[in-house]
């Protein structure tokens, strides 16, 4: 009992260790010059859309078009999320999230899933190794490529649903556990997977659990014509450059506190809990579409996807406080992933952004209406 209680606290020592660095990470960004620790909020806002358009600029040099999936992956990021990232071979997944990482200057791995791979292959594992200063032999803890600021799960529905559970604890609790201990990671951490759709050959569906640890699913569509002839231009001839650093590990983590500083009217909370609330089949108030083609529907963490998501793309549009526009068009890519279709929503075609084009249609979008309901409770 003495042994788990010790372990438990070195586990929570670790924690906070681990935040005080954070909180000392974040004081060093250029959001910060005077070192007051103070910020002036609109300022910071001004210089995080300066930073989107030069990340941008930045990726322009490798990657052509993918303007939505680009918009929703930085918007992942400085929310303290995940992004899986879905579309056929060919399209550049990859290539973007490598791009990214090196606009952000932050350590990177790239993990291919495959149907061998083997859960210590992601964390890591424990190795029989002399010890260099009690020439011991025993076994020490080796890590893996989990242990990075952002990692590539490329082909995540490639490998076998075991091995894809060893994310899960990583991407909520930023904590491998490995032989009895705890390894918390560094800050900041993002997983962006890759996937092919369902219907290609040799694919495993992800578990709901891991699925519902993405705060979006992002589509990666075919390029346009103009796209697809710039493409040709592009890596047939000199091709555009290296993305070069744009702002680095201190800047990310004083952005991700300004998200949260974000101010949300109440009027829109109240929005957003209707449109989740309306996923699912079993609530009084759903609509018949939602009853005939929905099995389940969105949990909370749907709401605070939403929200969050909601506030980091009012600032990199340079706005400070969130709008019921920046909530309808992040409703896809939080929501799509995280309702399941019955039988008949195959046999008829809908798919999930079907019906959420629909709860869009049909969720009442009026403040005043809001405001008169919160008032009448």
């Amino acid at each position: 009992m003495a042994k788990k209680a010790t372990k438990k606290k070195t586990a929570r020592s670790s924690k906070v260790e681990a935040a005080e660095e954070l909180a000392a990470t974040a004081k060093k960004s250029i959001l910060k010059p005077d070192g007051t620790g103070e910020i002036d909020d609109v300022a910071a806002v001004k210089k995080l859309n300066e930073a989107r358009d030069s990340i941008v600029a930045e990726l322009r040099k490798t990657i052509v078009g993918m303007d939505q999936a680009i918009d929703e992956v930085l918007i992942a990021i400085f929310s303290r999320g995940h992004g899986l990232l879905e579309g056929v071979p060919g399209l550049a997944k990859t290539l973007l999230v490598s791009s990214i990482a090196k606009t952000l200057s932050l350590s990177f791995k790239r993990i291919q899933f495959t149907p061998d791979l083997m859960p210590s292959d992601i964390t890591g594992s424990e190795l029989l190794q002399d010890d260099p200063e009690t020439r011991e032999r025993k076994f020490m803890f080796t890590k893996g490529p989990i242990f990075s600021n952002m990692v590539l799960a490329d082909e995540i529905n490639r490998t076998p649903p075991k091995t894809q559970a060893a994310l899960l604890e990583a991407m909520q609790e930023k904590i491998v556990s490995a032989g009895g201990d705890d390894y918390v990671l560094d800050a900041p951490f993002f997983v962006l997977a890759t996937q092919n759709p369902l219907e290609q050959e040799g694919t495993y569906a992800l578990p709901e659990a891991q699925l519902d640890r993405f705060m979006f699913k992002i589509h990666v569509s075919y390029p346009s014509q103009q796209e697809e002839i710039d493409i040709m231009r592009s890596v047939t001839g000199s091709g555009g450059g290296t993305p070069e650093q744009v702002i680095g590990k201190e800047d990310i983590l004083a952005l991700q506190d300004l998200v949260t500083r974000v101010p949300v009217a109440d009027h829109i909370f109240q929005y957003v809990a209707a449109l989740v609330r309306a996923t699912r089949p079993a609530e009084e108030n759903a609509p018949g579409f939602v009853k005939d083609f929905v099995s389940w529907g969105c949990g909370p963490r749907a709401c605070l996807n939403l929200i969050t998501g909601a506030k980091a793309r009012a600032i990199l549009r340079g706005r400070f406080g969130a709008s019921l526009e920046d909530v309808q068009a992040l409703a896809g890519p939080v929501l799509r992933h995280r309702m399941g279709l019955n039988f008949a929503a195959q046999a008829e075609g809908v798919d999930a952004d079907h019906v959420i084009g629909r709860l869009l249609e049909e969720i009442p979008s009026d403040k005043e209406l809001y405001e008169k309901e919160a008032a009448s409770a």
